[in-house]
């Protein structure tokens, strides 16, 4: 048996997302069996990747319920830059964190969870043009490649792609 069969994953997709940051985790979490969906805020929509590849949303995350899935993942890029001015997208990020499920954010990922309020007390990284964000939210950042604090995995850059989703895959099995 695959370490995630029967888990399901929710990883926010819109325009301007980092495309590393979203495929590696995808491809990764469903090599381990997880369903993998990607929400927009349109469902059935091409989103534009920051360098120029086309992503899909499954849904719209104005459709899901985060009950129904086991971990939230947030991709750079500009994307969660747009993303975090939806109230939607907050509340669902809030309530997966409500839920102590893993919220798992890379790079600047981050942006979402600074403004859905649930940073604060952590120790978490990011890539470092969000540093003072982070901190400003009441976070504790540091430079590493990873960092786990209870329910949020945090990771830097592409670079840290390896370990950010081996620590997901870890928080989940």
């Amino acid at each position: 048996m695959k370490k995630l069969e029967g888990k399901n994953i929710l990883i926010f997709i819109g325009d301007i997302y980092e495309e590393l940051e979203l495929w590696y985790p995808k491809i990764r979490l469903e090599e381990e069996g997880a369903k993998v969906l990607l929400a927009g805020p349109e469902a059935k929509t091409s989103y534009k990747g920051k360098n120029g590849y086309n992503g899909m949303s499954d849904v719209s995350y104005k459709d899901i319920n985060p009950s129904d899935f086991d971990a939230l993942v947030i991709p750079g890029g500009f994307m969660p830059d747009k993303l975090r001015r939806d109230p939607v997208v907050l509340k669902i990020t809030a309530e997966f964190h409500k839920q102590n499920k893993p919220v798992a954010f890379i790079c600047h990922g981050g942006w979402i969870p600074i403004s859905a309020k649930i940073v604060c007390g952590y120790k978490v990284t990011s890539v470092n043009a969000i540093k003072d964000d982070l901190e400003n939210a009441g976070a504790t950042w540091v430079d590493e490649a990873v960092v786990i604090d209870r329910n949020l995995i945090t990771s830097r850059t592409p670079a840290d792609l390896a370990v950010f989703g081996k620590a997901i895959i870890d928080a989940l099995s």
